[in-house]
């Protein structure tokens, strides 16, 4: 082959990629931060109204049977990887202030992925993946750019972040430099601001790849802080909710969606809408009931975040494309928050195969399509630390170990100041179940809703007397049968041993499989105390 052969293959190569390239898909990821399943009016709030996400939702695919993570780091690493967390160490917990350890180097994400597809890619929002060295950042696992910070949760409008009271400091970035511009500006807003710039100044020949992970609407710094934030306009929304804490929230909540209709509006004042993929969710179920000071809301799924009950893990989402060939339906196919790696890379003109060890499944034909549902079972988690665990097997949860009791009930909606002291966690334990067959009678007779479309709404059934006591899981495995008993009232272990047997046999299959936690204690040279104040990568 001559040199003049070589020059012509290699120029005929790029100029496939880069006419491949602008075909591709922008894809857009957008990750509420806490966000309940009863937050919404897709699914039937009667509280708060979120206009912008339900045109999306029902214009889209709304996902019933979706599934992330009981808490945010797990769900994030799992978002990115592809990996369950189990297989990265991510499996207790969350990255806690200076705890030095992240995201495992050796695993490619998503950024790195579509990269190799010609995107462009950027991240704006919260990273929650490690920062101790530089090169578990952002900007050192495939991002162009980054906007944010990297804790898990922190002051709306200082920015400051605090681990514990003798851990706290600023974090915030642009990029790798600490911006001290943002002090006094809502998160949400000037998020939504630097995504729309990303869009606007998008060169169109080239595919964008946008992360928007919101801090809407976690609880901002705890003990010494504000947990609740949102400006006055968005409050004022809510004069029906005589609750002080639940009606700041649902501002939280009309900011955030306000946010999201922004941003889809830039999409399409840009030409790029038409072949955008749009995917929306949360990254656990609602801290609900007071949980971290926070007044989100599940209802009427059990439990909170951070904890393995439906109202912990199933999680709010939707997928919004108009190269979807079938649109407008709810998909009632099960789906696991490491499915959207191979999915999303399969939508850009990716070839899924080429991963490897991952634990997602390429669902973008089964999504397009509403074809027959690939998975048949999912691990909700393995805990050693606990120990305790969840299994999803076809139509059966199996729950075992230290699950929890304080958390595990079913919490209304605060509507009146005083809700928050009748159904605070510390009055509705796990043997209070009168306020809950009460308030399930009156919901369902006085219940609203906003949208002109039908909400996806959870059927329960009536509520046994004894939905609350009839499951040890300490003592021994609860089963449920989640298709007819979404709300976990029955715990029907006894009369089913074999398939309890079944699941915990393949509970076993997993923990052999499993990574040890890569949690770890807080490493006083990562203090804000001893870098000027700034959370920072402090490892060489």
């Amino acid at each position: 082959m001559t040199e003049t052969t070589v020059i012509h293959t290699v120029l005929f190569t790029f100029l496939v990629f880069l006419v491949e390239a602008a075909s591709r898909p922008n894809i857009v990821v957008i990750v509420a931060d806490d966000l309940g399943w009863n937050d919404v009016s897709f699914h039937g709030s009667d509280q708060i109204s979120t206009p912008h996400l339900d045109e999306l939702a029902y214009k889209g695919v709304l996902l019933k049977n979706y599934y992330v993570s009981p808490i945010c780091t797990p769900t994030r690493g799992a978002l990115m990887s592809g990996r369950h967390p189990i297989h990265t160490g991510l499996q207790h917990s969350v990255i806690l202030g200076s705890e030095p350890y992240g995201l495992p180097l050796n695993v490619s994400i998503m950024p790195e992925w579509l990269q190799k597809l010609g995107y462009r890619t950027h991240m704006v929002g919260k990273w929650h993946l490690g920062f101790f060295r530089k090169e578990y950042t952002p900007l050192y696992r495939g991002f162009e750019s980054h906007y944010g910070y990297y804790l898990g949760c922190g002051d709306y409008y200082d920015h400051s972040s605090e681990a514990t009271p003798d851990y706290f400091g600023y974090d915030f970035w642009r990029n790798d430099t600490i911006d001290y511009t943002s002090i006094g500006q809502y998160s949400t807003d000037i998020f939504t601001k630097e995504a729309v710039n990303i869009i606007n100044n998008h060169n169109p020949s080239e595919p964008l790849f946008l992360y928007l992970p919101y801090q809407a609407v976690h609880s901002g710094n705890l003990p010494d802080g504000n947990p609740l934030q949102a400006p006055q306009k968005y409050i004022k929304r809510f004069p029906h909710i005589k609750n002080t804490k639940r009606r700041t929230y649902a501002g939280m909540v009309s900011a955030l969606d306000d946010a999201v209709g922004t941003v889809v509006d830039a999409l399409k004042s840009q030409g790029l809408y038409d072949n955008s993929v749009i995917l929306f969710t949360t990254d656990n179920g609602g801290p609900a009931n007071g949980f971290d000071g926070n007044a989100a809301n599940n209802f009427p799924l059990r439990g909170v975040k951070a904890t393995l009950w439906e109202g912990g893990v199933r999680g709010t989402g939707f997928v919004h494309s108009p190269i979807l060939q079938k649109q407008g339906y709810t998909a009632e196919q099960m789906i696991h928050v490491c499915d959207w790696l191979p999915t999303l890379y399969r939508a850009a003109g990716g070839d899924p195969k080429q991963m490897k060890d991952l634990d997602g499944y390429d669902l973008w034909d089964m999504l397009s399509n509403n074809a027959k549902s690939i998975r048949t079972g999912m691990l909700h988690n393995i805990d050693p630390y606990g120990p305790k665990g969840a299994l999803r097997e076809g139509d059966y949860k199996l729950l075992y170990g230290k699950i929890s009791k304080t958390w595990g009930g079913w919490y209304p909606p605060w509507q009146v100041d005083t809700d928050s002291e009748t159904y605070h966690y510390d009055k509705m334990d796990s043997h209070n179940i009168d306020e809950v067959i009460k308030y399930f009678s009156v919901s369902n007779q006085n219940s609203k809703e906003f949208s002109m479309f039908s909400p996806l709404k959870i059927d329960c059934g009536p509520v046994p007397a004894n939905a609350s006591t009839n499951c040890d899981p300490e003592r021994k495995p609860c089963l449920y049968h989640i298709p007819s008993d979404p709300c976990e009232f029955h715990n029907i272990a006894d009369q089913h041993p074999v398939v309890v047997k079944k699941m915990m046999d393949i509970i076993s299959h997993y923990n052999s499989t499993m990574v040890p936690p890569l949690n770890t204690h807080q490493d006083p040279a990562g203090n804000p105390r001893n870098n000027n104040g700034a959370w920072v990568p402090w490892m060489k």
